[in-house]
């Protein structure tokens, strides 16, 4: 699947230039801009098939979108992701990219959301020369030249853009995941990935340096989640010799430390940012220990089905079946996703990412702490969005 990173140049715009302050909204930021893979699309991947004559993959039909909104968005998820629930708690709207490509109207002011489902770190040439599986083209490096190109069409001068980033928190990610996700459930050993991390944190500093050159301000980057924990990869790897296992969460512990290593290596490099960029908020986002909190204790946080169940699958020890995947007949989804962990294989429940986003957007699972700088806790219903605004 491909996707056009070429704004149009007729395009008309809306611009509702919002500089709202704290008191105003009850948010600290007066947008959100977001990068990533399907850990944040809320539309995109849905907008590129809706636009083409490509037959949709399975994540496009029901039941994904079943818990909040009722229908399909584009969501890998039954509902809604951490991004969502930042939104809402910000009181700020984010439109896919796509959406804003389509319909020639761009809100600045509310936000823009360039994650796409597949997305990958690196360029999807590095992948195609190392014989890996690539979902989409459109890498990190290819969002940051959309996001650009809609830059250069609102601002009038440098200066213009650094007042709109000023105020914008940005979240670059998750991404990354995807890098090793292809290449590993096609048949490559993660010791032979493994050496693709110093790269794919490459590519996410170098992002992050582009957007602090724009003028970014504050940005949330998030690490990895535990890839020892997703049913696929527990499905993959069932009953082999190669791989040991956790005796209280039942995750791969090999693949675990495999995702810890991106982290460690991604937090060293955020360091060595926050010295070069004194003045810029950089913050890590823990999503693997925010998540592994369920993992170890899934009862605690209400998930009585248990942690390592898919509730959307086609059967097997886990539910998981790669040839019979959520949303491909006669896949079946479970009565309450509520008391699931893992929703399709790969990705949450609408339950478990909210878990991750009140962990880390209103606790303590960031480095330094989001919410010392920002809180979002004191933005309430008033301000959240209803399922109407939510779906596209």
């Amino acid at each position: 699947m491909s996707s056009s990173s070429t704004f149009p140049t007729l395009l008309i715009f809306t611009l509702i230039l919002k500089y709202i302050t704290i008191h105003a909204n009850g948010s600290c930021y007066t947008s959100i801009i977001s990068f990533g893979d399907s850990l944040a699309d809320t539309g995109n991947t849905k907008l590129v098939y809706s636009n083409s004559k490509l037959n949709p993959p399975h994540f496009l039909f029901p039941p994904y979108g079943e818990t909040f909104f009722h229908k399909v968005t584009g969501r890998c998820s039954d509902g809604r992701l951490v991004i969502d629930f930042l939104g809402e708690a910000l009181g700020l709207r984010i439109s896919p990219y796509e959406k804003i490509k389509t319909n020639n109207v761009l809100e600045i002011g509310q936000g823009i959301n360039f994650a796409m489902i597949g997305a990958t770190a690196l360029d999807s040439s590095f992948h195609e020369a190392q014989g890996d599986s690539s979902f989409t083209n459109a890498s990190l490096g290819v969002q940051i030249e959309w996001f650009k190109q809609v830059v250069a069409s609102i601002c009038a001068t440098k200066s213009d853009c650094k007042n709109i980033l000023r105020d914008s928190l940005i979240l670059v990610g998750e991404i990354g995941g995807n890098d090793y996700n292809h290449p590993i459930m096609f048949g490559k050993d993660w010791e032979d990935v493994e050496s693709y991390v110093p790269l794919v944190i490459n590519a996410i500093v170098l992002a992050i340096n582009e957007l602090i050159d724009l003028g970014a301000q504050t940005l949330v980057v998030p690490g990895n989640l535990p890839l020892g924990c997703s049913t696929t990869y527990l499905t993959i790897y069932y009953g082999s010799d190669k791989v040991d296992f956790d005796n209280t969460t039942g995750c791969m512990i090999q693949l675990n430390e495999f995702a810890e290593y991106h982290n460690r290596f991604l937090q060293v490099e955020l360091n060595k940012i926050r010295d070069l960029h004194p003045n810029v908020n950089i913050i890590y986002a823990d999503y693997y220990n925010a998540a592994m909190q369920f993992f170890r204790s899934p009862q605690e946080y209400g998930f009585t089905s248990g942690g390592l169940t898919t509730c959307c699958g086609g059967g097997g020890p886990y539910n998981y079946n790669s040839q019979l995947e959520c949303g491909n007949q006669p896949s079946m989804s479970c009565d309450h996703p509520e008391t699931y962990i893992n929703w399709d294989g790969l990705h949450l429940t609408e339950a478990a990412y909210h878990v991750i986003y009140k962990s880390v957007f209103e606790g303590t699972y960031t480095t330094p702490q989001l919410n010392t700088l920002c809180s979002t806790s004191n933005v309430r219903a008033g301000n959240a969005w209803s399922s109407s605004v939510l779906s596209f």
